[in-house]
């Protein structure tokens, strides 16, 4: 009786998530799925099940363009946000002392504490012709002439970076501070230098960290609407942005379903690819 009475109060405290997680991501995802296998033919929907859409996705280039540049982006920016990143996690946790350390980390999340499109529109003044760049590269005698570096891929790579760069900083801090410092003094004990202890002992130890940073990182990216539409000026199409054209200037939702399907098979893949790292351990 008593383990019944545990068994039906477990159910009754996951009830409201597994509700909740049903209500608002397992059902819409049912819908957008069902409609991805309808087809849009003139002005009417056609409800009989055909991968149509998908045929399409694959033998459209714009469609598969799409969904290269996005992937070019994501990994750019995933990859310079890491390079970035661990330096500045490391000075947190090794250099700067642990009564200044909430201080230093409340610093580096402050631009969160920004709107999202407050901050592509600042960048976009700060790359356009004859901002805070321009201006400089003329004073320094660098450049003759004004040069815009906004409506570009690379605005939109500067402008992501910006914004995930914090996140991977965050993420990879969270494993450098619960590091044992015996490991590292048993590598320089045991006669390794710096970059040997870091590459045998400091990095594998610190590798999850990176990994639940780059996979949050290439979530957010490559699903982003605003900033490549923002700082891209666009110049390219990235899967989002062809998604929303679906629906703006086609009201085509069965097509639009198709390449938010695709969007979440490539997710798929990337976190069966960082699986690995992503496990929740008991402590």
């Amino acid at each position: 009786m008593i383990a019944n009475s545990r068994i039906r109060q477990a159910y009754g405290f996951a009830a409201p998530a597994v509700l909740w997680t049903a209500a608002f991501f397992l059902v819409p995802l049912a819908i957008m799925a069902l409609y991805s296998i309808w087809q849009r033919v003139g002005m009417s929907l056609k409800t009989v099940p055909t991968l149509a859409n998908y045929i399409a996705f694959v033998e459209k280039s714009f469609f598969l363009k799409g969904l290269l540049n996005s992937l070019e982006v994501t990994f750019t920016v995933t990859i310079l946000s890491i390079l970035l990143a661990y330096p500045l996690a490391w000075i947190l946790a090794e250099k700067v002392p642990a009564r200044w350390q909430r201080i230093a980390l409340l610093a580096a999340v402050l631009p969160f504490w920004t709107s999202y499109v407050v901050r592509s529109y600042s960048w976009l003044l700060v790359l356009s012709d004859g901002g805070v760049i321009s201006n400089f590269l003329m004073q320094t005698g660098l450049t003759q002439e004004s040069i815009s570096l906004a409506n570009s891929r690379t605005a939109t790579v500067i402008g992501f970076v910006h914004f995930f760069v914090m996140l991977l900083t965050l993420t990879i801090y969270a494993n450098l501070v619960q590091l044992p410092k015996s490991y590292i003094k048993a590598a320089q004990d045991l006669g390794a230098g710096p970059i040997r202890t870091f590459i045998h002992v400091v990095l594998p130890l610190t590798l999850p960290g990176i990994m639940v940073g780059a996979f949050l990182t290439f979530v957010l990216c490559i699903g982003d609407y605003i900033t490549p539409q923002i700082l891209g000026g666009n110049k390219e199409l990235l899967l989002p942005q062809t998604l929303m054209l679906q629906i703006q200037r086609r009201a085509d939702f069965p097509m639009a379903s198709a390449i938010a399907m695709i969007l979440m098979a490539v997710v798929t893949l990337a976190y069966a690819a960082c699986s690995r790292w992503l496990k929740l351990e008991r402590a």
